[in-house]
């Protein structure tokens, strides 16, 4: 039996379904699922850690039970990073290691760069969610990059929106995504996803997190070189120790987002995972909790 969720509720008024196990007064792990899941992306890594690691994983906002603004301005990423640091000043918890896959590692990199100023984060574990600098430049230089990121334009646009709200999420991600590789996906979970997507809203405000961003992705077609007046996402470098695991067959995200990542994180350890694809939490659980373990422990 899954253990009970607790309800947050954050000083901006959001109130997230939060799983949070462990010891309470052991080192924090704050987990960041992506798209389009849940807290459960981090079943495997909860189930091996949370004997010696507190383990907390929200269902970020838009997601099943947690609030679901149906406006994408409630979706920008300040607002999805404040919500990591108000969730943490909610539960007590002062510093944590944060770890997110996918959106979630996107959120991930800005928590962990916000964090390193206010001296909260203490490392950070990001899985298949490249660097915001990395990214934005290949999705206007990289034809790979391009191609497989047109799938963000198609949840942008509008014209898809009854779509989503006759039929759900599912049929949104049938028409247009042409790289899921989830049949490493137990049955049970993938049931549960499916019954997560049909409740009402809940599609809309997951594509939000998509229409929050500033990321511009360029029409398929457009010239492969960056604009004349292109600036590329000001971050600092990031200096806290930073484990970095990358699914090497993940089609949605080619290898290339990992050269250059040295010039913007000053303490990197990276663990390539051959033959896994995007989900590589729950696709190579054994290998993946080997990396943290590791990491951790260093």
């Amino acid at each position: 039996m899954e253990t009970p969720q607790t309800r947050v509720n954050l000083a901006s008024g959001i109130e997230l379904d939060v799983l949070d196990v462990g010891p309470k007064d052991a080192p924090v792990l704050i987990f960041l699922h992506g798209f389009p899941e849940s807290h459960r992306t981090w079943r495997h890594q909860i189930a091996h850690f949370s004997d010696h690691f507190r383990c907390i994983a929200p269902d970020q906002r838009g997601y099943r039970g947690s609030s679901a603004p149906q406006d994408a301005e409630s979706y920008t990423p300040d607002k999805l990073i404040g919500d990591v640091f108000q969730m943490a000043d909610a539960l007590g918890v002062d510093k944590f290691t944060i770890v997110g896959h996918d959106w979630g590692g996107a959120i991930a990199w800005g928590t962990a760069l916000a964090g390193q100023m206010m001296g909260r984060v203490t490392r950070a574990i990001i899985a298949n969610a490249p660097h915001p600098v990395i990214f934005s430049n290949l999705l206007y230089t990289n034809k790979n990059q391009r191609e497989a990121s047109q799938y963000m334009r198609a949840f942008r646009d509008p014209a898809h929106d009854a779509l989503v709200r006759d039929h759900g999420l599912t049929a949104l991600l049938q028409k247009v995504v042409k790289w899921d590789r989830s049949d490493a996906m137990e049955p049970e979970e993938r049931a549960a996803l499916l019954e997560d997507w049909s409740k009402p809203g809940t599609g809309a405000a997951m594509l939000n997190w998509y229409r929050g961003t500033p990321l511009v992705v360029p029409p398929a077609d457009a010239p492969y070189e960056l604009p004349a007046d292109y600036t590329p996402p000001q971050v600092p470098k990031l200096s806290l120790p930073t484990l970095v695991i990358w699914a090497m067959d993940d089609l949605a995200l080619p290898a290339k987002n990992l050269d250059g990542l040295e010039q913007f994180v000053e303490d990197l350890t990276l663990v390539k995972v051959p033959g896994c694809g995007h989900f590589v939490p729950w696709e190579a659980p054994e290998k993946f909790n080997a990396a943290m373990e590791t990491f951790l422990a260093s």
